[in-house]
């Protein structure tokens, strides 16, 4: 469960947001009020608030967001709860406040606004709000036991890092299996292997490098491993590439029927590795 919150002055627009009965609104939670609008709740507001006339931004407005899976199976009792809980763990009991829900895109979510100014005329202090907002989110999910956030970027972290995994294990095997000779056979081969290798090409018409797109993830090759950024894939491959930026003077390849230019960094490491090679095995060009 996320929780976001910060301090406005325009509460009957935001309000107006929140009552938004396209979004199939429906009011969880009413204290202090009788209003039947967001202008006469506003107008209630607006009593409380001109016992301080300091305060400008003197609403609270709160986005209280459970899992989209959470959301399933949490009713109109149970969203009323976690409003209480979150209100309580914030310190804002005594305070006029409404909490609507809003269910629309299969994603349940509860926007919720408190009066900044008590019944004494006292502004409540909102240093940090929005990191209290969330830290109270996460205890109220933990006590309700709900997805928390941090549960959630374990789960973001494991599933990217299995992804990694995997499309680093099938671009080991398409080296080995089709052994490529040149980035068009490297993007080919990895085609194959269910893969979909997208060039990176700046507006000079240079390629600096490729991004992996696999079961929905979009990954730099760099953020997959390390040794899967272009110039060490130019490496790993057998050197008819790089022999050929060494042979012609030219940095020019064919990539999916297209020719393009290496950036000047990526043919400098390649020829270094080639020439590197070569000497390594006593062969000049």
């Amino acid at each position: 469960m996320i929780g976001k919150g910060k301090s406005i002055s325009h509460t009957r627009a935001s309000m107006s947001y929140g009552w938004n009965q396209e979004k199939d609104a429906q009011i969880v939670l009413k204290e202090f009020l009788h209003g039947d609008s967001p202008a006469e709740i506003t107008k209630e507001f607006k009593m409380v608030q001109d016992l301080n006339y300091h305060c400008t931004k003197n609403t609270l407005s709160f986005v209280i967001s459970p899992t989209i899976e959470d959301g399933k199976n949490l009713g109109t009792k149970e969203l009323h709860d976690i409003t209480v809980r979150f209100i309580k763990d914030m310190n804002l009991g005594e305070r006029q406040a409404i909490a609507f829900v809003h269910q629309d895109k299969e994603h349940k979510h509860i926007h919720l606004y408190v009066n900044r100014i008590d019944f004494r005329g006292v502004a409540y202090n909102d240093s940090f709000i929005g990191k209290r907002s969330q830290l109270a989110a996460e205890r109220v999910a933990e006590c309700m036991q709900l997805t928390t956030v941090k549960q959630v970027q374990f789960e973001k972290a494991f599933n990217s890092m299995e992804i990694r995994t995997e499309i680093k294990r099938r671009h080991d095997l398409a080296m080995k299996q089709f052994q490529p000779k040149s980035f068009d056979d490297y993007v080919k081969a990895m085609e194959t292997n269910g893969v979909k290798v997208i060039p990176t090409i700046n507006n000079q018409n240079k390629l600096q490098g490729f991004r992996f797109e696999f079961d929905g993830h979009n990954l730099k090759g760099s953020e997959v491993h390390r040794n899967m950024s272009i110039g060490n894939i130019g490496k790993q491959m057998s050197g008819i590439q790089g022999a050929s930026i060494l042979k012609e003077n030219n940095a020019s390849i064919k990539l999916a029927g297209k020719v393009v230019d290496l950036t000047p960094n990526l043919a400098l490491k390649i020829t270094k590795f080639i020439i590197k090679k070569a000497i390594q095995k006593g062969i000049g060009y």
